[in-house]
């Protein structure tokens, strides 16, 4: 699972370092790059595998520091996005002074890290001494600015919610929620800190509690930043896989037609085997089918009509018009001539295209041998 998630980081720091590559002035693109980056890069490093390999050679403790100064990065980094997605002008004005802060702050907290033996700085949040001031500060330190900075990416993330429309709405409201909770969290280890420093004691269940707050918070961040992205690849996916199948189920009246017209049928834009999965390329073939079958039944319609029962031929359904169809196609291949002007067909009562193509398709299905191809 740790690598699973590992391997995801990596995919979406790998895709942004792409975008980036494409559009370098990109501010808030670039954001959320380094934003990605930096935490991805402390993934490792809060690993018991890689905080030991880093100790061992810098020193005990040193990936702990490493580590909550790539966290303070991820968070600013994280707000800088809002920054400059508000206004780029005014937003990097407002960088420019967040970047002091977390710059004292990561200083100040190295100082901290540094200024107390090696083994006395390696323990966890839950078994560090907090009575040694340069202990406490650190913890307290890094907790209160991460606060801040994910209490006013929480504030700009619930704007946006408010003047976005579904799914986006869903993706930023459960983002937001996220920060908020791991604010809390982060504002309820600073008490703990501060406790603690004084002397006093904090039951485990609390403790554990408020760890566990914080994952579920991380987790639910994650799920509202990657919903928006992931209901519309879901969405696309599906319009992908009813174009596909649409388009297969059009095939016995498209055959029929370009029997009769080869002449409709239109060339592709790139060769077959390269659109035979390709999201694009199924769909132009899709809808190019659609265009044919309509160009090949406008053609064919004065064959299946007589001169007086112009009304009656848009009230086929469709196995009669299949069988008209057939009979028409034998006629075309005898080489008798149009009895008439051309007459629509197959056409939907309403105005859009699904229910259109639905009607084709039930002509198409009639047209199968089985008498109804999915």
């Amino acid at each position: 699972m740790t690598e699973l998630l590992l391997l995801g980081i990596a995919a979406a720091v790998a895709w942004k370092l792409y975008q980036l590559a494409r559009d370098p002035h990109d501010a808030p693109l670039r954001s959320v790059t380094l934003c990605l980056l930096t935490a991805a890069l402390s993934y490792p490093l809060a690993m018991p595998g890689g905080a030991s390999g880093v100790d061992t050679v810098a020193g005990h403790g040193t990936a702990k520091l490493v580590q909550n100064v790539l966290l303070l990065l991820t968070v600013y980094f994280l707000m800088c996005f809002y920054l400059y997605s508000a206004d780029e002008q005014a937003g990097r004005r407002r960088a420019r002074r967040e970047a002091v802060v977390v710059a004292l702050v990561a200083l100040s907290i190295t100082v901290a890290a540094v200024s107390v033996p090696h083994q006395v700085f390696a323990g966890s949040f839950s078994t560090a001494d907090m009575t040694i001031s340069q202990i406490a500060f650190f913890y307290a330190g890094a907790g209160v600015y991460l606060m801040y900075a994910l209490s006013v990416a929480g504030q700009w993330t619930r704007r946006y919610a408010r003047m976005s429309s579904r799914p986006h709405s869903t993706g930023l409201w459960m983002a937001a929620i996220g920060l908020g909770a791991m604010a809390v969290a982060c504002a309820v280890r600073a008490v703990i800190v501060a406790i603690r420093w004084g002397g006093g004691t904090v039951p485990r269940p609390l403790m554990a509690g408020v760890a566990f707050l914080l994952v579920v918070s991380i987790l639910l961040f994650v799920a509202g930043v990657t919903y928006p992205g992931a209901s519309a690849r879901i969405a696309s996916v599906r319009l992908w896989l009813r174009h596909r199948r649409d388009y297969r189920r059009l095939t016995p009246l498209w055959q029929l037609l370009s029997e009769a017209y080869p002449e409709n049928v239109l060339r592709p834009a790139s060769p077959a085997l390269r659109d035979q999965w390709r999201a694009r390329g199924v769909h132009r073939r899709y809808h190019r089918r659609i265009v044919e079958c309509r160009d090949g039944l406008v053609d064919i319609s004065p064959y299946l009509v007589d001169e007086e029962d112009d009304s009656s031929v848009l009230d086929l359904d469709a196995a009669e018009l299949a069988d008209r169809l057939r009979q028409a196609v034998t006629r075309i291949g005898q080489g008798d001539p149009a009895p008439r002007q051309a007459v629509p067909l197959a056409m939907s009562l309403g105005d859009d295209r699904e229910s259109d193509v639905r009607q084709l398709i039930a002509v198409s299905d009639a047209l199968h041998p089985s008498g109804n191809h999915r």
